[in-house]
Order: structure tokens, then sequence, then C-alpha cells
């Protein structure tokens, strides 16, 4: 094994008599480094003590374990102190700001998770009876009538996880209606260039054929390439509004009428809404189905894949069509309309998602903040949130290049390019440098129409003071970029891990721990 294992972790030598140098071990302060659990114990010890079990006749059959469980053996505190650190190596919206552009990464109130956190809901199984959550379906039935009545649609499927999965609920409503119309040629989708980047992926993996639609130069859908390529092969077309570029498109009504009169529908990427939430309804501009991620407007968390929802709602043309299963109100009794029921009024659904209906803490969680704002205030949440990236945009435009500045007020998110910088300096070095001044880094490099572009979304959740540290570090680390700073290019310095070589990181990960006689370099 080298000097330098996987994790990164110097091993201290010892001490060779009192004049002998020490070792470098790798930590920094207060913040330890942290080997590898592997590293830590091994598997031929344990952390605690149990009694030899009872001699009894196993019931697994040839199932036993005849093998060692290969896991390493830990005390309590040492395994606490393990997590714990690691932890401490995490960056969370709890610590600080999050730019990361389109992923509105906002605070998440603490009176949602002590509502999500109540029994009746925390503590729900899926397979219980429905009377016995009758509470929790008037919950999801609430949080639905809600999310119809702000966006000004027909219905919600409540039951996808992530805007992605809403994504592929959407497209497959779409599909099931083009069939049942005898349109099933109808087999391209239209994808301006300024959509979200997963648009084109989930088209493709329904089976439909892509084709991009270029923007214009202010950063919009061009509207009259758009209309020139409509015609009997296009099922429809997949929007993102306000877009990637953070600009709000101004021309959504007339192409929603375009693919209509056209035969097809208008799917909207609706990851953005935070910017327009309680402002603009996305029906009122002929959007046929569009996601909702409850854990970016709704302020329910999310991050390291999940926990998600993705509601989609529907406009009347595709309500037929949605997925099952659906909470419907019956008198005073709630039910859910599963497959054995659909017959009788929902026989077009295009199937189920899901095994069940959705995250119900993330249900929770939802509900308990658009009633806790409020109409006004979920209008002042956009406002807010609008005023905040407009605010990052006009603060750094003289250090960095803003390439739609002169295309109106932005919307969620600034967006910036390396354009300007020293010969052999970009986007990558910025963001390493951000670090060091103790800011995760915005997101990088999207969307591809912006070369070398950075993508600000600050929120409404952040204060005036929270943005002026922010723009201060990163006006700061743009200077030193101008002026060609070579430090930049070993940033970051003062972070638990040194820049990696990304590329062979990503093309030659090492993802599992394996014994040292046999173990890979890791890329650093």
């Amino acid at each position: 094994m080298s000097a330098i294992n996987q994790s990164g972790w110097r091993p201290t030598a010892p001490q060779q008599g009192g004049n002998a140098a020490p070792t470098f071990t790798g930590n920094k302060a207060l913040m330890l480094e942290e080997p590898l659990i592997f590293e830590i114990g091994d598997n031929h010890t344990t952390g605690v003590e149990v009694a030899p079990p009872v001699t009894a006749t196993s019931r697994l059959g040839g199932l036993a374990r005849t093998a060692a469980i290969d896991l390493p053996g830990l005390s309590e505190p040492e395994t606490v102190r393990h997590y714990t650190r690691l932890s401490r190596q995490n960056y969370a919206i709890d610590l600080g700001l999050f730019p990361l552009g389109s992923c509105t990464m906002k605070h998440n109130p603490r009176l949602n998770e002590k509502m999500a956190r109540l029994p009746g809901f925390a503590d729900l199984h899926p397979l219980q009876p429905i009377d016995t959550v009758q509470g929790a379906l008037e919950v999801i039935q609430q949080l639905a009538h809600w999310l119809v009545t702000l966006t000004g649609m027909h219905s919600v499927a409540m039951s996808p996880k992530a805007g992605a999965h809403g994504e592929l609920c959407g497209i497959l409503a779409i599909k099931a209606a083009l069939e049942k119309r005898g349109e099933g040629h109808r087999k391209v989708i239209l994808v301006p260039e300024s959509a979200h980047g997963t648009n084109p992926a989930t088209a493709a993996f329904a089976g439909f054929a892509v084709e991009d639609i270029p923007a214009t130069a202010d950063g919009r859908v061009d509207t009259a390439a758009l209309k020139a390529r409509l015609g009997p092969d296009i099922a429809g077309v997949m929007i993102t509004n306000p877009n990637t570029c953070g600009l709000f498109e101004r021309d959504l009504r007339t192409i929603s009428e375009a693919v209509h009169a056209a035969g097809g529908y208008v799917y909207c990427d609706g990851a953005n809404f935070n910017a327009i939430v309680g402002r603009v309804r996305p029906g009122d501009l002929g959007v046929d189905a569009m996601h909702i991620n409850l854990h970016k407007t709704f302020s329910t968390p999310h991050g390291g894949g999940g926990p998600g929802s993705g509601p989609v709602v529907f406009s009347e043309r595709l309500t037929p069509f949605a997925p099952l299963p659906f909470v419907e109100k019956r008198g005073d009794h709630f039910a859910l309309v599963e497959e054995e029921t659909a017959q009788d009024h929902h026989a077009d659904s295009f199937g189920r998602m899901t095994a069940f209906h959705g995250q119900m803490g993330m249900f929770t969680r939802a509900l308990t903040y658009i009633l806790s704002h409020g109409a006004d205030g979920l209008r002042q949440v956009a406002e807010d949130a609008v005023l905040n990236a407009n605010y990052v945009l006009r603060s750094l435009s003289d250090v960095l290049d803003a390439p739609f500045a002169a295309s109106g007020p932005c919307m969620h998110e600034a967006i910036f390019s390396d354009k300007g910088f020293a010969e052999g300096f970009s986007t990558i070095d910025v963001a390493k440098a951000l670090i060091d001044e103790g800011f995760h880094p915005m997101t990088m490099y999207f969307p591809l129409v912006v070369h070398g572009a950075m993508l600000v979304e600050p929120t409404e959740t952040e204060s005036k003071a929270t943005l002026d540290q922010f723009i201060g570090a990163l006006r700061s680390v743009a200077e030193r970029a101008l002026a060609g700073d070579e430090t930049l290019r070993t940033a970051p310095h003062f972070a638990p891990r040194s820049r990696l070589d990304e590329t062979l990181a990503a093309r030659k990960p090492v993802l599992v721990w394996k014994a040292p006689e046999t173990t890979a370099e890791a890329a650093e």
C-alpha cells in the first residue's frame, strides 16, 4: 500500500529520538483526517461483546452465511466519531449558502420538519388499511388542490419521486394521448437549447427522437425556428420556463398555440417554478404537463439523491391519461383509486409510476410550507428570489462576463462565463477557489449555450448580508482569474482534499475498498 492510501490518510511514523521531525498526518487544526472505516478497525475484532447464541435449529437452510461478514469491528465511540468527522467534511444548507444554479437549494424551515415528524405521518406504513390513514390522504389531497390552484392546471399526479421521474410521467401521458388518438406515428420531441439537460434524456428514454431548437442571441427559444419545424411527426415540445439561462420565455403562449395547432403537446419543466410561484400560472400559458419539484419550490430537503418529490400537473387534455393511483374524496371519506377501480372513470391511464403513492414526508413538509406562507407569502417567495438573483447579477457584471445581462432582468438565477480570464484559466479554477473562501461552488459549465458557464441561484432565503459575503468572495476570485494568479490552478488549498485529477477520477474511480495488496491508487 502506498504512503497515501485511498482516503488520503498519512499514517504517523514512530518518533526516532527527541529531535525527529513529526510525520505529516493530514490533520488540519481540529479537522482530523479520517481514514476509511475499514482502516480504523478490522474484521478480526469486534467492538461489542455478545453472548454465544443458544443452539437452535436454523431456519435459513442453504441461505446461511458460511464466510466471514467482512466488516470492521469498531467500538461505539469509534463509530460515532468516524461518522461525525465525515459529516464535518460535507457541506449543507444549514452551514451556508448553496449557490447551485437551477437547483433552488433554499433553507428548510424547522416548522416543516416538526410537522413531518408528527405521529401518524412519520410512522406510516404504505400497506396500512385505508381507514387508518385518512388524515394522511387528506394531506395529499389538500396539497394536490393547492398545486393545481397555483399552476392553473386541471389535475395532478402525486406519485412521481423526483423531477426527472415527473418528466417521464408527463411524457408517458403524452404518448398515451397520442396513441388514443391513433397518432402513435408522432415520434419527435422538440427540445430548446435553453431547456434542462434531463429533458432530451427523458424523451429518448420514452422512445421519442429528440431534435434541438436553437436559442436566440438573448437566450430565449427561437420561436420562428420552432414553428418552422412543426409538422405531423411532432409529438410535442419540452420547454423549461424560466429557462436555464435564467430568463422567462415570454413567447410561451405563442409557442403553445402553435404546437397545439400542429397536433402536439407542451411539456414544461417546472424545476424553476420558484421564480414564478404566486405570480404566473403555467396553465394560462398553454402548458399540458409540468412537474413541480417539492424539494425545490416548497422547501423540502434534497441532495445526495433524495428524498425528492416531483408531482406532475396536467391540463384537461391530458388528465384522462395521468398515472395511478390518486386520492379521491367520496363524501367524508378519502380513497385511493387503484387499478382495480380505475376502469370506472380512469380507464385511459397509462399505468403506474411507483409501487405506492409517493413521499409522505415531502407532502407534509410542502403543505406546511404552503399554508404557513399563504398567497401573499408565496408571491413574495418569487419576488425575493428574483430580486436576490438580480442583485448578484448586477453586483458582479463589471468583473464577470454576464452574457444575458442586456436581455432584461434575470429570474431565479444569474449566469456568468469565463470570458476575459487570463490565458489558461477557466471556470473550474474559480469554483475550486471558492471552496477556500468557504462557499460551495456554483453550477459549472451549464447551460451548454454559454462557454464556461457559471450559474448562481441565491434563492429568497438568503439575506443581503450573506449575499454580500458571497459576492465579495466571488469578486475576489474572479479578479485573481483575470490577473492570472497561478495559485488558482492548485486550489483549493484549505479543504480536506486537494484538487483531483477529474478526468482520471471519472474514468477510473475507486468506489470500493479492497484489501491493501490489491488497492488501486485514487486519482489525486
